[in-house]
């Protein structure tokens, strides 16, 4: 009886000596917090190709080497960038040959026009102060024009309009938004007026301007003694007239 009394109430007395021992164990440390890591560098070229639908946005930005230049922005400005990135469907619409008219100049124009050198997100279309300064420059040849509606934000340059379709990308220091038009600038895709042509000034002591006077000085003196004479005439005639009639 003695023995199976013991049996029985081992679990017990086990069970109470592994809770003194968890009592008296210390607690675990807290874990350490995370170091903060230093902020990458951000790749535009990346962002884009992950999204796939900007093939063409790709190929302009490494053509005319705005893809590096991008990139050292990014790591050097507090302000940010705002990129509106046409899909490849954008390019598509445009007229046939419309790229491969323009010169390396009017591409990097063209590609710079759709980026503002500050971070714009999609709260902040409310406030903006248009025409929106690009990369490619301002005023009334490079008008770039933002308006929010709602949740629909639309843009105009003056020969385009669309608007936002999607939000590609955003870090607090990067925007990346996608517009299916390509955002077409005035100052390239419209024709500038002629330059005036130059005032043509008469040389009056040019040899080559010389106009030929006809001399009629002496035609009108012999006419003059003609008329003279033929009067002489007619009066002597009429005196003999009168003298053979008396």
């Amino acid at each position: 009886m003695k023995e199976h009394s013991f049996f029985s109430s081992w679990p017990i007395i086990l069970l109470f000596l592994c809770t003194k021992v968890i009592a008296e164990s210390p607690a675990p440390a807290p874990a350490p917090a995370p170091v903060p890591t230093a902020r990458g560098p951000t790749n535009v070229i990346k962002i884009l190709k992950k999204a796939s639908q900007f093939k063409v946005f790709i190929r302009l930005l490494k053509t005319t080497q705005l893809d590096s230049n991008l990139n050292s922005q990014l790591g050097n400005t507090n302000n940010g960038l705002t990129i509106f990135a046409p899909s490849d469907i954008a390019f598509s619409n445009l007229k046939a040959g419309t790229l491969s008219s323009l010169t390396l100049q009017q591409k990097v124009e063209l590609v710079q026009f759709h980026i503002v050198p500050t971070f714009i997100s999609t709260s902040q279309f409310d406030t903006v102060t248009n025409p929106l300064k690009t990369h490619a420059g301002s005023g009334s040849r490079f008008q770039l024009n933002v308006t929010k509606d709602g949740n629909s934000v639309n843009i105009t340059t003056g020969l385009t309009n669309t608007t936002i379709s999607d939000s590609v990308y955003s870090d607090s220091h990067l925007a990346i938004y996608q517009v299916d038009k390509v955002l077409l600038p005035i100052d390239i895709f419209t024709p500038k007026p002629p330059a005036p042509a130059p005032a043509t000034v008469i040389d009056e002591e040019s040899p080559g301007n010389d106009v030929p006077i006809r001399n009629t000085s002496g035609s009108s003196a012999s006419i003059f003694l003609n008329h003279g004479c033929n009067t002489l005439f007619v009066g002597v005639g009429l005196i003999a007239a009168l003298m053979f009639s008396l």
